[in-house]
């Protein structure tokens, strides 16, 4: 996730939220949550770097739901972790991508991950799904080698490794890009032969021609063609969590 790709487009954050709210501590994280509290059904958003306030992850611009909210209007309670404590990368030449990832691992993601999934699960959730982008895409691929999740969704992931991929026990799909330099398409083919193999493993990879690293949540809003091809990623997020969650 060295790569220039990884940082470019950063989101304008902002604390606006939709149709939900922000909570000071959910399994110790500060999250915005969307969607019925008694559904059994919970989808965890795992961010990219640019944290839980990136706006197509969160919030409602002119009336249109972004991502948060449309997996919670099918039926889902949605919890959008801060992973970062207040604390995205912001592109800075003081402080680098790397360095800013010593200090935000995808190791301690994963555990901050464990402890929200526990209190939903305290709360009476029995089914949990879980996307990541980007750095969260790692995180969520940790998640599928335990029993702490349903089904996973990596979009745009990086930092995940071949091993990973053999070690998953949930059932996982796989949104890439066909012009990531993050996560090549090379790599996303192998992935896929591996998953092909692991046939006690549902699966399903789709590559999306013609679109970047982070295209799922970092577009123009008034860029027709990439906000179709946005949606359609996430209908495919939707998809897969309505498979394994209802």
């Amino acid at each position: 996730m060295a790569g220039a790709q990884c940082c470019e487009n950063p989101p304008v954050l902002s604390s606006v939220f939709g149709e939900g709210s922000v909570v000071e501590s959910l399994g110790g994280l500060k999250a915005y949550t969307v969607g019925s509290p008694s559904s059994n059904a919970a989808v965890v958003l795992v961010s990219d770097i640019f944290g839980y306030e990136a706006p197509n992850l969160r919030y409602v611009a002119e009336n249109k739901r972004k991502l948060a909210d449309k997996v919670a209007a099918a039926g889902f309670l949605v919890v959008v972790p801060d992973f970062f404590y207040g604390d995205p990368y912001v592109p800075n030449p003081e402080k680098p991508l790397m360095t800013w990832l010593e200090d935000h691992g995808t190791d301690k993601g994963f555990e901050d991950a464990k402890s929200v999934i526990e209190y939903l699960k305290s709360k009476g959730i029995t089914l949990i799904g879980a996307a990541g982008f980007c750095w969260g895409g790692k995180v969520v691929t940790e998640l599928a080698k335990t029993d702490y999740v349903n089904a996973v969704v990596m979009l745009h992931p990086s930092l995940v490794k071949l091993d990973d991929i053999n070690e998953i026990k949930r059932p996982t799909s796989i949104l890439a890009a066909e012009n990531d330099s993050i996560t090549p398409l090379e790599i996303v083919k192998q992935f896929e032969e591996i998953l092909c193999t692991r046939t006690e493993v549902d699966s399903f990879v789709k590559v999306f021609p013609g679109v970047a690293h982070g295209w799922t949540v970092r577009y123009g809003t008034d860029d027709e063609a990439a906000v179709e091809k946005a949606e359609e990623a996430h209908k495919d997020l939707l998809d897969w969590f309505e498979k394994y969650l209802k």
